[in-house]
């Protein structure tokens, strides 16, 4: 018996336990729970984009909160964050890593970069504690309250590398009364979806929460190479993660102790040499998602684990006091075929095939980035109408990672080994004021310093390796260093037209600290590029009707300066660090959320954004394998073709995105009801890389799920579902300095589920 054929046995058993689990769950703690669209209105959301709970309407910030069924829908086929892609206006998230390593772009702001030591502008944050390696925001979502979308800079309140956005995740808390509930999934490709959840008091003023989450898939993509290293079968994952709340109150004292961990065992991201038509963007004929031809090795594994505490002390009159600490470290290893191929020209293959790679290029290696993070904060009552918060933050991140790369044969031929610290101080404080009635002005500054140091060296093993001198353009050991600071601002003001709906403007700042590129591969030289500023103007309307619609539409432009940018790919699989002049951003954004009718729940959601980048002397080599086809301003040097980026859309920036949801219920007596829930995520074109290319040009991308069930009062559901639901495949990201690489999106996932809640 194979070891897939061992697992699934062993993953059909597991899911056996979990039903029998919900059955003895729903029996013990069967309680009466409200359907979803019961007629009772839509009610309000509480988001917490200000560092206090506050009505969504009343927060002068772009904010979308997803939380409940959506996101229960959202994520019932076992994906990873990268579900929230276009599932609010002006967001997207992509990986060139699989599981492991996500990009989140907001209004069009994102980093492409994909070194470890990476910095983006857009941060994400968990249990108020903000995760700054990209690898570390992989964390996956389960047993939440809410996930926060905020748009534009917030520089104030939750620091730098924010001047696109936060995305805010909150864990469902510990309660003083028992409450759960256990769900699971089966589907396609035996995908399985397992999730679990209890707590409850466990003495006086002492509570507790323990949730944990089980997503396996089997390799459903066959590797057609039967002479390399690569698995015979990939695309399929293992991934484990839990976490433990205790929380304490005591009169105006409250804690919270979280710890988290997470186990995953899968492959790398699936490479695909040449699977562009020369000239267009569409798939070359024979093209088969199921099927590749790698010959490197493949693999990927993630143990990450981490924790916080969160207290508040209130003293009446005064104010709260708050502390979180934060610590997150992890140890990931992934290596890739990264030609996509499994030969070559010079082993009698014809260049430019499907399959067939220019050259050999198997890379990966191990990354362990260690966090701790420590925020004091005060927060004054309600002070006739005025309000305050001040504080202090304190970020020390330590990151090493050794970068590995392989000959045809197998032979690890080059370690290159690298040791960052990165440290953040801040300083902070916010105010708004109820000048009138109906209007109100807020305020806030932050002063941040960064210090980055990075040292570069070769593992002594291999530093005489011919091959390694061959990769390796500088002389090692080599350190780089970068300082920066930065004050940033924010003023808002938020005017009630009438005690449901109101108008907001703002002006905001972010700040993005300086960033090091250390890669040395492939000639590689490091580079440094000073911080990034960005100034924000928006405004727009938020409000209610008669407590069965709610709607927010908002209007933005930003200007970033000095916008950091990494040329990846080339000629050379080079990555060169750079800073253009500036970049601009505008768009629209909009909401609505409806009850039109009893049971009848619809939501609707869009953004327009265009990007530009203003810099006409800034350029990057275009393809390294000259397949591809240039469409914008180029020019010839010393051979190498490179093109002009003035003028240029940023990368992975749709100019559009739509998404939409339907839920409609049928009473069946006092018992519950049927359902159906429908949800559709659209994004328009978007370039892969810096410069424009016809390969390189993503298609449209629209995608559907469809869940169908029973919903006791129960506290049972039954349903079956569907994601990708009419099956479009296409190209997500691209790789450009071997051939017409990419690689493509979750295929069509059918399965059912069942859950018991109390």
């Amino acid at each position: 018996m194979t070891s897939s054929h061992i697992f699934t046995s062993i993953s059909r058993g597991a899911l056996a336990v979990a039903l029998t689990a919900l059955a003895q769950i729903g029996a013990a703690h069967a309680q009466t729970e409200a359907p979803a669209a019961s007629g009772e209105g839509l009610g309000e959301i509480v988001v917490t984009a200000s560092r206090r709970a506050e009505n969504a309407k009343d927060v002068p910030v772009a904010v979308t909160a997803i939380g409940g069924e959506k996101l229960d829908a959202l994520n019932s086929s076992g994906l990873d964050v990268r579900f929230l892609a276009a599932r609010t206006p002006s967001l997207q998230v992509e990986s060139s890593f699989g599981r492991t390593f996500p990009r989140f772009y907001i209004r069009g702001l994102g980093n492409t970069d994909f070194d470890p030591n990476a910095a983006q502008p857009v941060s994400v944050v968990l249990d108020d504690v903000a995760l700054e390696n990209p690898m570390l925001k992989s964390f996956p979502v389960f047993d939440l309250a809410s996930v926060e979308v905020l748009r534009g800079p917030q520089g104030t309140l939750f620091g730098r590398n924010t001047p696109a956005g936060v995305v805010k995740m909150t864990s469902a808390a510990p309660t003083d009364h028992f409450t759960g509930y256990a769900s699971a999934s089966w589907a396609t490709y035996n995908t399985v979806n397992a999730e679990a959840a209890i707590g409850g008091p466990i003495a006086d003023g002492l509570s507790f929460r323990v949730s944990g989450l089980l997503q396996r898939r089997d390799d459903w993509v066959k590797n057609d190479n039967e002479g390399g290293n690569a698995a015979s079968e990939l695309e399929g994952y293992r991934d484990m993660a839990g976490r433990v709340q205790l929380a304490y109150e005591a009169g105006d004292f409250k804690a919270v102790l979280s710890g988290h961990y997470r186990d995953l065992d899968g492959s790398p991201r699936v490479f695909r040499a040449n699977i562009f038509k020369q000239g267009s963007n569409h798939f070359v004929d024979g093209f088969d998602k199921d099927h590749v031809n790698l010959d490197g090795y493949t693999s990927q594994s993630m143990k990450q684990g981490g924790g916080n505490l969160r207290m508040q002390l209130h003293v009446d009159g005064l104010g709260t006091f708050f502390s979180t600490t934060g610590y997150e470290k992890a140890s990931v290893e992934s290596t890739g075929d990264i030609d996509g191929g499994g030969c070559y020209p010079y082993t009698g293959c014809t260049a430019g095939q499907l399959g067939v790679g220019s050259f050999d290029s198997n890379t990966g290696g191990v990354t362990k980035p260690e966090e701790f993070s420590q925020e004091f904060r005060f927060a004054t009552d309600d002070m006739n109408g005025i309000r305050l918060q001040a504080g202090t933050y304190f970020f020390h991140q330590r990151l090493k990672y050794n970068e590995y790369a392989y000959d045809l044969a197998g032979n690890r031929v080059s370690a290159i080994l690298h040791n960052n610290t990165n440290e953040n101080i801040g300083l902070f404080a916010s105010g708004e004021a109820k000048v009138t009635s109906a209007l109100t002005l807020r305020a806030g500054v932050r002063y941040s310093h960064d210090d980055k140091r990075d040292t570069i060296t070769l593992d002594p093993a291999l530093a005489a390796s011919s091959i390694s001198s061959q990769l390796i353009g500088v002389d090692l050991p080599l350190s780089n260093t970068a300082q920066g600071s930065n004050l940033s601002w924010d003023v808002s003001a938020t005017y009630a037209l009438s005690p449901d709906v109101n108008l907001y403007g703002r002006v905001a700042t972010g700040y993005q600290g300086p960033a090091i590129q250390d890669r040395v591969t492939f000639f590689s030289v490091p580079s440094v590029a000073k911080k990034q500023t960005t100034i924000s103007y928006e405004g727009g309307i938020k409000g209610a009707i008669a407590n069965m619609v709610r709607f927010d539409l908002s209007a933005y432009y930003w200007n970033t300066d000095d916008l950091q940018l990494t040329a990846v790919g080339g000629v050379g699989n080079s990555a060169r660090l750079i800073n253009v002049n500036k970049a601009v951003g505008y768009g629209l954004e909009g909401n609505l959320e409806a009850q039109p009718l009893d049971h009848l729940n619809l939501t609707v959601g869009g953004s327009y954004n265009f990007t530009e980048i203003r810099d006409k002397n800034a350029f990057v080599a275009v393809c390294g394998s000259g397949m591809c086809t240039p469409t914008g301003n180029t020019f010839v040097d010393g051979g190498t073709t490179y093109s002009y980026l003035d003028g240029n859309d940023l990368p992975q920036a749709p100019r559009y995105i739509a998404n939409a949801t339907l839920r409609y219920g049928i009473p069946v007596g006092d018992a519950g009801e049927v359902f159906a829930y429908t949800d559709w995520a659209y994004r328009s074109k978007i370039n892969y890389f810096l410069y424009s290319a016809a390969e390189f040009r993503g298609r449209s991308s629209l995608e559907g799920g469809l869940k169908v069930g029973y919903k006791s009062n129960h506290g049972y559901e039954i349903a079956a579902f569907a994601r990708n639901i009419t099956n479009q495949i296409r190209a997500v990201s691209a790789i450009d300095f071997n051939n017409l690489t990419g690689m493509i999106n979750e295929p069509r996932i059918i399965g059912g589920m069942i859950k018991a809640s109390f």
